[in-house]
């Protein structure tokens, strides 16, 4: 699984790199973020550790894959996280929409 986890990094989809360079070496507030994270039996796109959020991207594969996702979410947060699930095309389209819901959610939970 390590592996693959490592593949995952070397091989970003373009939302993914965009996501990225505004999350990486604390630029998101301060906040630490991490990708391609494995939690359990599952490979998450981006968490911060500190406050248990994990940020999924979704693209349009995900619409054929709704009870596997359910039940991934389920899991997660059944260990404590709290997942944002967001669209490719949001990251694309509405980037600041995306990061007022992230920093709501950041801040929402108690260090």
């Amino acid at each position: 699984m390590k592996e693959r986890a490592r593949g995952f990094r070397r091989e970003m989809t373009p939302a993914e790199n965009k996501i990225w360079h505004f999350l990486r070496n604390r630029r998101f507030h301060d906040y630490k973020f991490v990708r391609e994270y494995i939690i359990g039996s599952y490979i998450v796109d981006f968490v911060c550790r500190e406050k248990k959020i994990i940020i999924e991207l979704d693209g349009g594969q995900h619409a054929e894959t709704v009870d596997y996702d359910n039940t991934r979410t389920q899991f997660l947060e059944s260990q404590g996280y709290k997942v944002l699930r967001v669209w490719n095309h949001e990251i694309f389209t509405n980037i600041d929409g995306v990061f007022e819901a992230l920093l709501d959610l950041l801040e929402s939970v108690p260090s």
